[in-house]
């Protein structure tokens, strides 16, 4: 097999993701550029999107705009965190955990992690809350959703904002409720790899509370209130949800349960075949239960540089999220608390591997991942 063939074997994201929906973007396409109207942005489309995701959600409000992140940015700039505030968010993560928080002038305060979930440690959360904290920011990363019924507890009990960063864990549900219900605000993101993805950028915040919703509904807009264009209430963005997108995804709506079906089917798979190697020093996530979601399946493995060589070799595409933790970047760091500490973040950061994870995953490609690994594991055990 040659080098080129080995990468592509199994492919970490599918090439041809939107092929079976081709048809459905054309239509898209379309049926937006030729309405009379000739809104392409904030259009009666991008309402029936919203109304759709409060009507699944079960929100009373549903913001749609440009991306995950800039919901994240609006979601703080309408609650009037800013200048002298503080953030709590994981040290583990993405970077619009910490860079969202700085756009709006506060700083972010790193949480170590839950070993467990990979996601924010209640206790560690309650150990950082000063006066000059003003909300939590929690996020759903690796399978398993935070322990929001504790994160929501500690945010009623010492007057913080909860913002729920959901943007990965569509399909996720807690006690029966969905991720991105938990707090003030929840955030999903539609880039085209998540769960309800697009071929484009995209997000929503969620929410039950009609003044924050119209806070970020102008914000989103210029500061425009919707009614009187070119009236600005506020210093806003350019953070507009695209006609197209909307159209596209109205359409695909239909298929979302299933294609959460398929990914979690994998991802039960997965773990069942990979669930007797944790002496061989890789850890996979527990087999379905609450809280579960199937945005990516990630591993922990003591060699995790080795195990991605030995895929690779395999020709099995495996992808690291993150290398090192949010506090530990040169961006923030700037910024981290003096003599903070994350000894949680820093092992994921060095263990964490995920596995190729995608609707139209052929069985077969699922079984060579699961060959690869356990080869891999049960050769180094012995």
């Amino acid at each position: 097999m040659t080098v080129a063939a080995e990468r592509t074997a199994v492919p970490f994201f599918a090439p041809d993701l939107f092929e079976a929906d081709r048809e459905v973007l054309l239509e898209a396409l379309y049926e937006v550029g030729t309405d009379p109207e000739q809104k392409f942005i904030l259009g009666r489309r991008t309402a029936r999107f919203e109304d759709a995701l409060r009507a699944r959600l079960g929100s009373a409000d549903a913001v749609a705009c440009s991306s995950g992140t800039s919901a994240l940015t609006l979601v703080l700039a309408a609650m009037g965190v800013g200048p002298g505030d503080e953030v709590i968010v994981p040290a583990f993560g993405c970077a619009p955990l910490a860079s969202t928080v700085l756009a709006v002038g506060a700083v972010p305060v790193f949480a170590d992690i839950d070993p467990a979930t990979l996601t924010m440690d209640p206790e560690r959360a309650e150990e950082l809350v000063t006066g000059r904290t003003r909300a939590l920011m929690p996020a759903h990363m690796f399978s398993v959703m935070a322990d929001m019924p504790r994160l929501r507890d500690l945010a009623a009990r010492t007057g913080l904002r909860l913002v729920e960063d959901s943007a990965l864990a569509q399909g996720g549900v807690l006690r029966g409720r969905p991720a991105g219900r938990w707090g003030d605000a929840g955030v999903y993101s539609f880039v085209q790899v998540k769960v309800f993805g697009m071929p484009g950028e995209g997000g929503v915040v969620l929410t039950d509370d009609a003044a924050l919703a119209g806070r970020v509904r102008m914000l989103r807009n210029h500061g425009q209130d919707g009614r009187n264009r070119f009236l600005h209430h506020h210093v806003g963005h350019n953070s507009r949800f695209d006609e197209v997108m909307a159209a596209f995804q109205l359409h695909r709506l239909a298929g979302l349960e299933e294609r959460v079906a398929r990914r979690t089917a994998i991802c039960d798979h997965y773990s069942a075949a990979f669930a007797d190697l944790a002496e061989a020093g890789v850890v996979a996530p527990p087999v379905g239960g609450d809280g579960r979601f199937p945005y990516v399946y990630t591993l922990l493995c003591e060699d995790r540089d080795g195990l991605r060589d030995h895929l690779a070799a395999a020709g099995v595409d495996a992808h690291v999220y993150y290398p090192r933790t949010l506090p530990e970047q040169p961006a923030f760091a700037p910024h981290a608390r003096p003599g903070g500490d994350w000894p949680r973040a820093r092992e994921a950061a060095r263990r964490n591997i995920s596995l190729p994870l995608y609707p139209h995953l052929a069985d077969a490609a699922v079984e060579h991942v699961v060959s690869a690994v356990r080869a891999f594991a049960l050769g180094r055990k012995a």
